[in-house]
């Protein structure tokens, strides 16, 4: 019943009045602003400075938190970039000896032939760029130099050095193959005698227990030591004897049936988030979105990239994520055997080299030689196109599909649709929306999410790939989601800004020439590669998390609202653009990849690598090495 008005005295009146305006403040604040506390969006508009060029220095101050937290990242990777360059050593003495502070033992033989190549090719020598070589060796130290050897030898799929020369076995002619044959090519006459087993599957094949990689490490620790030079062998035993033994060891136990996830925990860290959460069994709707800002990440971007890409940290992964929903094939195993591959998830145990995509000169992965034309050309848009892969996507699993999600959530339409659905308010097929307080997103004061995404992405499926497939490549539960386009080159890509990428069956193949492009990568992966450590997020590339939960702010901070928007009385508005710092990344981005992404720098990265694994396969292991720069 409504009550009449004479019931309340006009101060009663005033202060409901009031009341209710304090309600309405406080509730339009809430939806503006998340619970936790965070800084407000700059409303700058092309505020950034020139292309980063990080002198040498290794004086480094924390940046004060800024306008946006982009903004502070930036300032952080800066800082973090210009220490890293400062390790920079430039002659064979000062190199050895920063090699032999962070490995904590003699280099191998060779490594002053090793550093001559890299001197003559203009390379950035900096320890630390070769630690993920270390990281993937280490724990042989912990297993017998013999047992590395055989399996190595006993491969389906190995290329040989000996004195020199260069043989491949292999059961039929594959391209990469051939591409990594035609890398190890051009240095086989720096290498020692040396069998490289390579992986010939999209997806990686060692998980180790982590507590037998735990006892592994340990003991590779325990053997660390840099002898006196009298002491030391210089010389490696070699493989002419080992070649004469026929003996043929055991194959490794594979698994090739199972849940992935439960397979792939077991090499998690006994604390971690993820080792004990067994795999899922029901994949149907939208994965779980995740509550509050993302593990890893600074006012809900990415600020710990190996934690973000980390599926142990980020257990949420085993049900959004085609890798652990269902891969395409599986075959690995538990026991630490030698396998060298292009990328791997941070649990796996192979051995990483340079892609063989990375190799290829074909312009499906490479773009050509025209990696784009001034920024200021550029379509102010977001491009993606990819086949809908990523794993077996099935009738009752494809809703968790990365790459799927990935598409619905910049498509307009489908974006339209989640945020007009009444039986699930923000929800699509595959994906949920956020609250728009949570990231402040600016283009949203004007207009619906959607209509802002269908302004500024073209993000499509190139083929709808499901099991089972049909004859007319038609696939029954998505078509109805997705328009399928036609394939883009990557030199048309290049005309486009903003360039995400994102993971297929494994890595992502295009990821390399991306970077040396004049766009800006926008990448979320749960894969490693062999450049990690070269490589500084917010500075070279603009990270992302594998939720996506964060796309919305990244391209709102770079975009703004876009052009030619209107408010709701008419007004044309371009507002929050951060253009020139999407430049600066961009471009800083390219100019660092020419100089530590080149083809040179792969032969010079598996160069060492080769050398440390033919160390770790020799008998006399923890005797040899290089010591020719020291007085005795």
């Amino acid at each position: 019943m409504r009550k009449r008005p004479q019931l309340l005295s006009p101060r009663t009146s005033i202060r409901a009045l009031g009341c209710f305006a304090l309600f309405f403040v406080l509730a339009g604040t809430l939806w503006l602003w998340d619970a936790k506390p965070q800084r407000r969006m700059g409303m700058k508009t092309g505020t950034g400075t020139a292309p980063i060029a990080a002198p040498p220095s290794a004086t480094y101050e924390e940046p004060h938190p800024v306008a946006h937290p982009i903004d502070y990242l930036m300032k952080k990777a800066y800082g973090t970039h210009r220490v890293l360059l400062g390790k920079q050593t430039t002659d064979l003495s000062s190199t050895a000896k920063a090699y032999r502070k962070r490995r904590g033992r003699h280099p191998p033989p060779g490594f002053d032939k090793w550093f001559q190549y890299a001197k003559k090719h203009n390379a950035i020598i900096v320890e630390d760029f070769f630690d993920q070589i270390y990281h993937d060796l280490n724990p042989f130290w912990g297993v017998e130099a013999k047992g590395i050897r055989e399996q190595s030898k006993h491969f389906p799929h190995v290329i040989s050095v000996r004195n020199g020369k260069l043989t491949v076995k292999t059961d039929i002619e594959r391209d990469w193959m051939k591409l990594w044959k035609d890398l190890v090519q051009k240095i086989k006459g720096f290498l020692p005698d040396v069998d490289i087993p390579v992986n010939m599957m999209d997806e990686s094949r060692v998980i180790v227990p982590w507590s037998d990689i735990d006892r592994y490490v340990q003991a590779e620790r325990k053997s660390r030591g840099t002898p006196p030079v009298k002491a030391v062998v210089k010389k490696l035993t070699g493989l002419k004897a080992f070649d004469q033994d026929k003996t043929t060891p055991a194959e490794p136990p594979w698994i090739t049936q199972g849940k992935f996830w439960d397979i792939a925990r077991v090499g998690c860290a006994p604390d971690s988030p993820a080792r004990n959460l067994a795999a899922v069994d029901d994949f149907k709707g939208p994965p779980p979105i995740p509550v509050g800002f993302p593990l890893g990440s600074f006012e809900g971007y990415v600020a710990n990239w190996t934690t973000t890409k980390d599926p142990c940290q980020q257990p949420d992964l085993r049900e959004s994520h085609g890798t652990f929903v269902e891969p395409i094939s599986l075959k690995t195993t538990n026991k630490l055997v030698p396998i060298f591959g292009g990328s791997k998830l941070p649990m796996n145990n192979d051995i990483l080299i340079p892609p063989a995509m990375y190799w290829s000169k074909d312009p499906l992965y490479s773009g050509g030689e025209n990696h784009g034309g001034p920024w200021e050309s550029k379509k102010d848009v977001v491009i993606w196109r990819g086949g809908a892969n990523g794993g077996r996507n099935r009738v009752n699993n494809w809703t968790r599909f990365h790459r799927h999600r990935f598409v619905s959530m910049l498509n307009g339409t489908a974006v339209q649709g989640a945020e007009t659905n009444t039986t699930g308010p923000g929800q699509g097929p595959n994906f949920s929306l956020q609250s728009y307080r949570t990231y402040h997103l600016t283009a949203t004061r004007y207009t619906d999410l959607g209509s802002w995404l269908a302004h500024n992405t073209d993000v499509a499926m190139v083929n709808l790939i499901c099991f089972p497939g049909t004859q007319d490549n038609k696939c029954p539960y998505t078509d109805p989601y997705y328009e399928v386009k036609p394939s883009m080159q990557m030199a048309e890509q290049y005309r486009y800004k903003y360039l995400p990428d994102i993971d297929g069956n494994s890595f992502s193949g295009r990821y390399r020439s991306f970077l040396l492009s004049t766009s800006l990568p926008i990448k979320a992966t749960i894969y490693s590669e062999w450049h990690d450590s070269r490589l500084t997020p917010w500075l070279h590339f603009v990270p992302m998390e594998n939720s996506f939960i964060d796309v919305y702010g990244i391209l709102d901070y770079f975009i703004g609202t876009g052009v030619n928007f209107k408010t709701k009385n008419g007004t044309v508005v371009v507002e929050g653009a951060h253009d020139e710092e999407a430049r600066t990344i961009a471009l800083e981005g390219k100019q660092w990849a020419e100089k530590v992404l080149r083809k040179e720098d792969m032969l010079i990265y598996v160069m060492r690598l080769l050398m440390e694994f033919a160390r770790v396969s020799d008998d006399n292991r923890e005797k040899v090495g290089f010591v020719e720069d020291l007085s005795e």
